[in-house]
This record gives C-alpha cells, sequence and structure tokens, in this order.
C-alpha cells in the first residue's frame, strides 16, 4: 500500500468528521427547518419550553462546562423562526435589563438555561445565578441577582479568572 492510498482515506474520515460537528451546530440551522429535521440534526435538547403563540423554544446549553446556550425558537406549525446564542455579550442589556424587576427564575430559565454555578453573599437578600460565556476569545462571567421572592434584581458582567488560577506560573 503507498503513502498516497493511506492519506485518501484518512482525509475523507477526517472531512467527514468535520462536516458531522458542523450539522450538529444550532446557529447552522436554516429558518423554516421542522422540528424533527431540527432533532435530527441537533439531538435532544438539554430543555424545552413553551413561548408564546404556541411556540416552542428547543435549549441546547453546553453548561455548565462551556461558553453557549443556544435557543431554537418554533413557530406554532413546527418551524424554525429564530436561533440565538444567548451568552453573548452585546445582547444582555436588551434581554436581560428590561426584565429586572419583573423576570422570574423561569424567564431566566428559558432564556439562559440552568447557571453554570448559583451562590450567595452577604450584601444580596437571595442567589446569585452564574453563567460562563466568551466575549472576544476572552472568559467572562455572566451574573444575575435573584431575590428570595424568585425576582431578577440586577445583572452584572466580569472576568473569569479560573483558567489563571488553574495555569501553572
Amino acid at each position: 500500500m503507498t503513502v498516497s492510498s493511506r492519506i485518501g482515506p484518512a482525509a475523507l474520515l477526517a472531512t467527514a468528521a468535520l462536516l458531522a460537528g458542523c450539522a450538529g451546530e444550532p446557529t447552522r440551522l436554516a429558518a423554516g427547518t421542522s422540528r424533527d429535521d431540527t432533532l435530527r440534526q441537533l439531538g435532544t435538547p438539554t430543555a424545552t419550553y413553551t413561548l408564546p403563540g404556541d411556540g416552542e423554544r428547543l435549549q441546547y446549553s453546553r453548561a455548565p462546562a462551556g461558553f453557549e446556550v443556544n435557543n431554537v425558537d418554533l413557530d406554532a406549525g413546527g418551524h424554525v423562526v429564530a436561533v440565538t446564542q444567548e451568552l453573548d455579550e452585546r445582547l444582555f442589556d436588551r434581554t436581560i435589563q428590561p426584565g429586572v424587576g419583573t423576570w422570574r427564575t423561569a424567564d431566566v430559565l428559558r432564556t439562559y438555561g440552568r447557571p453554570f454555578e448559583i451562590t450567595r453573599v452577604g450584601s444580596f437578600d437571595g442567589n446569585i445565578w452564574t453563567w460562563r460565556y466568551k466575549w472576544q476569545n476572552t472568559p467572562r462571567l455572566l451574573f444575575i441577582y435573584i431575590d428570595r421572592n424568585g425576582v431578577v434584581q440586577r445583572y452584572h458582567t466580569g472576568d473569569d479568572l479560573m483558567l489563571e488560577l488553574l495555569a501553572p506560573l
């Protein structure tokens, strides 16, 4: 067997692997894709939610270790109308800010899925939900403050220093 005849099958396998990885990427779904085709391409969502107007949200989260939460919104007929990678710093003011004081835990879960961690601090009477994301390839954190009544009171972002703490000096 020659070297070139061994490279051919290896190249085909590598190409197939790359294409398979692209097929499972929610942001590559075309508008109008059916629910069945979406599930066939992406697999089982990490969560599903009912949307107004009999729509449905299929949520594909790479959390807690990952940096993305992709929401695939379907219309009442079961076809894709929107795909949004929610952990995008450019969207937080439009998404979270209008909900401060009115958004509840269910609204946060429907948008961002389960958090990376839930913590408490002495200066706030409630829980702080945290998600990891990347902004221009820099690890970041989104903190959403939810009071003891389950209402969002504020949010902010910060640097994720975990990788720096784990890196050897």
